[in-house]
């Protein structure tokens, strides 16, 4: 009896975390009545409780009554993490866009951006069928600055290749995004995603529509006379590419990240001892240190590829084909630098940052420096644990793996660069280099994504950890050991 009184408290203690429907056996109570007051005995009198023979079972019940509201914890917490096949699709949908930005290269390299001189979302999904078609598609190339200027006498059936090349490049983008926007009102509506992933893929979908506004408004900028430099080469406006690749590499790595975002939660919440031991350990001052590093390199191989684009926009790697030299020194002179004919302002206060993105040996320059600079610190990142003993001592496994993915990434893209530049722009190998500073954010980005884990991550796993205690189970154990021996 003694014994049974100590446990009194612990299952007072634990009885708030099972529900109602656990306190009574259900399938007992339906086959015998509860006995009157004045028939208990004294066992039932000092417990102060009024119920059946089959609630002597209850404090066994209670055991697999945590289980289960542990495991409905569990659904529940899975219920608030998007779906797998969500992240399958997202990472498909980025390989989509990885595939349509090296396409985008070639149709620039090929210069067949400029071939389709209209713009319709719609109706532009359908080629010319017969002949009548493709002389009124090829009458409106005729009447563009680039057939006036570079194609004077090309003929129809040279025209058809550009066209092509163009055309698929924009039914791409169409399929790219119907296969985003479709699925995810699927998603959504089956509640197969929480609602920040929700708000998330929508806000990709936009990213979607946003970048074919900027496509037709990159195109327009090559289509008209008073857009284009007087005597220059007919082309699309280095800012304008700049922002349509940026665009891309956005939508890309908001796909890329929300994916494998998906993937490390679900990964973690399977295993959450192993996800708390790296908690731990990401949560150390070396690695918060890391991580910042590692984030603010992420900017930085970003604003160089973003530097590349005003160097093909402006087709500065025409010029200085030589490394590390320009000319006779490692720089032009000051003069070509900064020269006051790129300057639209009388005072010239417009001198350093017109020559710095349309003058082209200085954007050629610049994106030496900036590339330079992110090879080196990328080679210091992955020297770093080699030399530091406390970042060793905790650097995970997967991060480790990660950095070294990323040092190898820059030096293949180092060599592809500098083979570009002193081959004059081939196309195979300015297209592999563009592949390759998108390969090298890809790599930057899974690199960040092992280093950090979603505030609603952590939570999800310190809420398992709790409702996963072993001393709950220990204590209910205990109590029905108790209640057992008094019984008998």
């Amino acid at each position: 009896m003694a014994g049974f009184s100590r446990t009194v408290p612990l299952l007072r203690q634990i009885s708030p975390r099972l529900t109602p429907s656990f306190f009574t056996n259900k399938a007992a109570s339906r086959i015998s009545k509860p006995l009157p007051f004045s028939q208990q005995t004294p066992f039932f009198v000092f417990s102060r409780s009024q119920t059946s023979h089959a609630s002597v079972q209850t404090p066994l019940s209670s055991i697999s009554a945590t289980a289960i509201s542990a495991n409905a914890f569990q659904s529940r917490v899975h219920t608030q993490t998007s779906s797998k096949s969500v992240a399958y699709w997202l990472l498909g949908s980025a390989a989509s866009v990885f595939g349509i930005v090296i396409f985008g290269g070639l149709t620039r390299l090929t210069e067949s951006g400029l071939s389709i001189t209209e713009w319709r979302p719609v109706t532009g999904s359908l080629p010319p069928f017969n002949q009548t078609d493709w002389e009124l598609e090829f009458s409106k190339y005729r009447a563009s600055p680039e057939y006036i200027r570079l194609n004077p006498r090309m003929n129809l059936e040279e025209f058809k290749k550009i066209y092509w090349m163009e055309w698929t490049h924009r039914l791409w983008g169409r399929v790219i995004g119907i296969t985003f926007l479709v699925p995810t009102i699927y998603f959504i509506a089956r509640r197969r995603v929480p609602t920040h992933m929700a708000w998330k893929l929508t806000g990709i979908c936009g990213l979607i529509g946003f970048q074919g506004l900027i496509g037709w408004w990159m195109v327009k900028s090559g289509l008209k006379e008073d857009l284009l430099a007087p005597g220059s080469h007919p082309r699309v406006s280095q800012y304008r590419l700049a922002a349509h690749l940026g665009t891309a590499f956005v939508a890309y790595s908001a796909m890329l990240v929300c994916g494998l975002s998906i993937l490390r939660e679900h990964a973690m919440l399977k295993d959450p001892k192993a996800a708390l031991s790296l908690l731990e350990k990401l949560s150390s001052p070396p690695m918060r240190r890391l991580r910042f590093a590692v984030t603010a390199l992420t900017a930085l191989v970003f604003t160089t590829a973003m530097s590349g684009a005003l160097v093909a926009g402006l087709d500065a790697g025409m010029i200085y084909n030589d490394f590390p030299w320009m000319g006779l020194g490692l720089t032009p002179p000051k003069a070509e630098l900064f020269d006051a004919r790129y300057s639209q302002q009388s005072d010239h206060s417009d001198l350093w940052w017109r020559n710095m993105l349309e003058n082209p040996s200085l954007v050629q320059l610049d994106h030496r420096i900036m590339a330079t600079t992110t090879y080196s610190l990328i080679v210091g990142l992955f020297l770093l644990p080699r030399f530091s003993s406390k970042l060793r001592a905790v650097l995970p496994s997967a991060a480790n793996k990660g950095l070294t993915g990323v040092f190898h990434m820059a030096n293949l893209q180092v060599i592809l660069g500098i083979s570009t530049l002193i081959y004059m722009v081939p196309t195979a190998l300015a297209a592999a280099h563009q592949a390759g500073a998108l390969a090298l954010l890809t790599t930057m980005l899974l690199l960040g994504s092992r280093l950090r884990v979603p505030r609603r991550t952590v939570q999800m796993l310190k809420s398992l950890q709790v409702q996963s205690r072993p001393s709950v189970v220990a204590q209910v154990k205990h109590s029905t050991g108790s209640i057992q021996s008094v019984v008998r």
